[in-house]
């Protein structure tokens, strides 16, 4: 059957009917939608549409992952085929999921683009569907979240990073993208008792805003199993948005990034993490800081195309049939 449909199947972006299922056309061909799903912008009947926020102009260091969100598209054309490894079930087969295609915004103007955002999000939860990202650097997560207070109230952040980004700063009219989970706190957008960094290894002089971190030292002496416990049981049962960038990862498995730090998780320890919080109440998340001018393997690309589904896992584990 999947060789039947590989012969006929094409450009499923625009024409699949089902809003459900795998898809079988070729990777290495046709329109690349996030895992070859259909590009619509009418969720009705959809359960999670994906997004791409193509912005980096907050960025303190390399630029590049405005190419993010096109980039982790054409990664996942390899992720359609089966049910993700680890699972036990398809999120794909039992969850309707629409690529929402990217933002619309002006890049000379880019005070407007907090503001832009915010209201893209509001439009996919309004319809009823959560969200996922892809960045773009990490200032996107700050407008998302704003979106989301609004329907959940504040929201406990899962973040894995290799930086806290809660550097102080009080002007809210910065954009910022290592300041804007202390605005989020300030603004009580993210709850810091019940919410949790993953994979910290630079210093914040500024602090760390009530927030529990487990650094990149705990998580390889302690191990995945035990890292994965210790979030479930900060987070508990509370609405939650899980944000990752992807220089968490060690630069040896996401070298195209902008702000690469040494001594990060490797994709097998991320993976078994994010596979052993199943159960959180997750509400929606974000892929950020793939930068793929940066990698000319594509692996930092392929890394944040898996890390998006495990996201979509996550969402689906606790709403299936």
């Amino acid at each position: 059957m999947a060789l039947e449909d590989a012969k006929s199947q094409v450009d499923q972006a625009f024409t699949r009917d089902a809003s459900r299922g795998s898809s079988f056309e070729n990777a290495f061909g046709g329109a690349t939608s996030f895992l070859r799903r259909r590009y619509t912008k009418d969720l009705t009947d959809f359960d999670l549409a994906v997004t791409g926020v193509p912005f980096d102009q907050a960025v303190t260091n390399r630029t590049g992952t405005r190419l993010g969100p096109r980039a982790i598209r054409e990664a996942s054309t390899l992720q359609p085929y089966d049910p993700p490894y680890g699972w036990g079930f398809d999120p794909l087969a039992e969850f309707a999921v629409a690529d929402y295609g990217d933002l619309a915004f002006d890049y000379a103007k880019v005070a407007d683009f907090p503001e832009a955002l915010t209201q893209h999000i509001r439009g996919i939860l309004a319809q009823g569907a959560a969200s996922i990202a892809l960045g773009g650097d990490h200032y996107i997560s700050f407008p998302i979240l704003k979106a989301y207070a609004e329907k959940f109230g504040p929201m406990s952040l899962i973040h894995f990073d290799a930086h806290s980004d809660t550097w102080v700063d009080d002007d809210m009219e910065r954009i910022d993208h290592g300041t804007m989970f202390y605005k989020a706190i300030k603004l009580g957008l993210i709850d810091p008792a019940t919410s949790v960094q993953v994979g910290i290894r630079t210093i914040n002089l500024d602090g760390d805003m009530g927030m529990n971190i487990i650094d990149a030292p705990e998580v390889h002496e302690t191990g995945n199993k035990a890292v994965a416990a210790k979030i479930r049981e900060i987070v508990g049962a509370r609405p939650a948005y899980l944000s990752f960038d992807i220089d968490c990862l060690d630069p040896a498995f996401a070298p195209g990034t902008g702000t690469p730090v040494w001594g990060g998780l490797s994709s097998a320890q991320a993976a078994a993490i994010l596979r052993g919080i199943a159960g959180v109440n997750l509400q929606g998340g974000d892929i950020v800081e793939v930068s793929p001018a940066f990698d000319t393997t594509g692996a930092t690309a392929i890394a944040g195309a898996h890390v998006a589904m495990e996201i979509l896992s996550l969402w689906a584990w606790t709403r299936r049939g």
